[in-house]
């Protein structure tokens, strides 16, 4: 005898037309990624209580908001879902991350659960991918160095005695990482008439970036920039040391809007200090970056806070795509942005 018959499964769309939603967003972002239009959009699709993540780090205050609840909207600083949260949760049927990293949000109990659980890291690829090519932009036509001279009081001559300014076409540009944010960086560099290489082990075959595949050695032999679009996992952990950056040829530069954990920061720091190579970052070792931190002082970088997917209209996008996964779960289809365990081991 099946005692479950007629039971659904942690999997199983509710049989509710209507879902009972926690939406748990940062209050600074809330309204960010919901607009009214999208929050008209959620409530079509169910019943929502707004609680910021904030509020519920006690596992009383969680207990309390989730036990009703058959999905989740997070994001950042949402309770880890381990055994005892999933206890106090005992209807959650799905969740939605409206932002990219769910290393911080799923357990091995999780997973074992088996909720289907997808994120809307998509919608912040265009945003980064754009920054990555304003700073590669940026760097080629010596932007920073020449602001940098003009607001510290360098005479007019003096300012404009850089090394001579480079257009993006024909430039080599050398790309870490295939990844979604990667991709949309390379087709916009190919496309202004760059000369691309890539570096990633895992292009599949047949795809059309293995005809720009190359070892690490020779990208970073044989780039003007090299920018980092890798996910942080621990294969690429420490990946560009003091020797691979030695690599670079003199005059180029690194631009990183992924992780810090790719780059030996303290290396780096050498070989930009030196003036031999010059960068551009939106990710560091420690962050908020402390004010006297040495990566301010020096005048051939170009610096921005940990902001690069954090735009209009990534916010947007990201929250069309938590009510679109919802109305999938509710009609049964799977969802699109969906990741298993596996996937998570190579995302960052």
């Amino acid at each position: 005898m099946n005692i479950n018959k007629g039971v659904a499964s942690p999997s199983s769309p509710p049989t509710a037309l209507r879902l009972r939603i926690l939406l748990s967003i940062p209050d600074a972002e809330r309204a960010a990624f919901i607009s009214p239009e999208t929050r008209t959009a959620l409530s079509e699709l169910g019943d929502i209580t707004e609680i910021a993540p904030a509020e519920l780090q006690s596992l009383d205050a969680f207990a309390a908001a989730a036990a009703d609840k058959d999905a989740f909207i997070t994001a950042w600083g949402f309770p880890r879902l381990d055994a005892e949260h999933l206890a106090a949760a005992p209807n959650l049927k799905c969740v939605v991350h409206a932002a990219s990293s769910l290393h911080a949000l799923v357990s091995d109990t999780f997973w074992a659960a088996g909720i289907p659980i997808s994120q809307a890291g998509a919608a912040m690829a265009p945003a980064v991918a754009e920054l990555s090519l304003t700073f590669t932009l940026n760097l080629l036509r010596r932007v920073h160095l020449l602001d940098h001279s003009l607001r510290t009081g360098a005479s007019w001559d003096d300012a404009r005695n850089v090394s001579r300014a480079r257009e993006i076409s024909g430039a080599r540009i050398g790309v870490v990482g295939a990844s979604r944010t990667g991709r949309r960086y390379i087709d916009a560099c190919l496309a202004l008439g760059a000369k691309v290489s890539v570096c990633d082990p895992y292009i599949p075959a047949g795809d059309p970036l293995a005809a720009h595949s190359a070892t690490l050695h020779d990208l970073l032999a044989g780039s003007d920039v090299v920018a980092i679009h890798a996910p942080a996992t621990p294969e690429t952990e420490g990946l560009i040391g003091a020797a691979e950056l030695a690599l670079l040829p003199d005059g180029a530069a690194l631009v990183n809007t992924a992780r810090s954990t790719i780059v030996d920061m303290e290396a780096l720091y050498k070989e930009v200090h030196s003036g031999r190579i010059d960068a551009a970052l939106d990710v560091f070792d420690q962050e908020p970056l402390p004010t006297d931190n040495p990566w301010r002082s020096l005048p051939n970088v170009l610096l921005t806070p940990h902001l690069g997917g954090a735009t209009v209209d990534s916010r947007r996008r990201a929250g069309a795509i938590v009510v679109d996964e919802l109305r999938r779960y509710i009609s049964g289809e799977p969802l699109e942005h969906a990741l298993t365990r596996t996937d998570l081991e190579r995302m960052g």
